[in-house]
């Protein structure tokens, strides 16, 4: 056995698989899941290898940037309902903001898509501080 498979033998996939799938039941949790994956997430990356630490990072940084979108199209929408019968553009922040929500939604399970992709073929997350995939 050479010394680069019993390494990659000594990273365990059991706990990043764990995280993924705890973010893939974010929404039935209502963030609930979501939030325990990324306190998982937190507490192993110092501890795993480096393939494995690539995608807990890649799973910190997917979730702090699908928040802040989902905070914008939040505000977006929050303003924008008294502003429907005083201004017309409140209708436009409206779908703006959901329009966003949607769209970070789509993004949040194409990334985690990805990610486990690269976690079954036992290779580390490529890129993960992108914000694309």
């Amino acid at each position: 056995m050479t010394d680069s498979a019993a390494e990659r033998s000594h990273e365990d996939r059991v706990l990043p698989a764990i995280v993924y799938g705890l973010y893939v039941f974010s929404i039935p949790s209502a963030w609930v899941a979501v939030l325990l994956g990324l306190v998982l997430a937190y507490a192993n990356r110092e501890h795993a290898g480096p393939r494995m630490t690539s995608h807990y990072q890649f799973l910190i940084q997917t979730f702090w940037k699908s928040i802040w979108w989902a905070v914008i199209g939040v505000a977006l929408i929050i303003v924008g309902l008294p502003m429907i019968a005083a201004f017309g553009i409140g209708l436009l922040m409206i779908i703006v903001g959901g329009l966003i929500l949607t769209a970070v939604h789509i993004w949040f399970y194409i990334r985690l898509a990805v990610g486990v992709i690269y976690l079954v073929q036992d290779q580390p997350y490529p890129r993960p501080d992108a914000w694309l995939f």
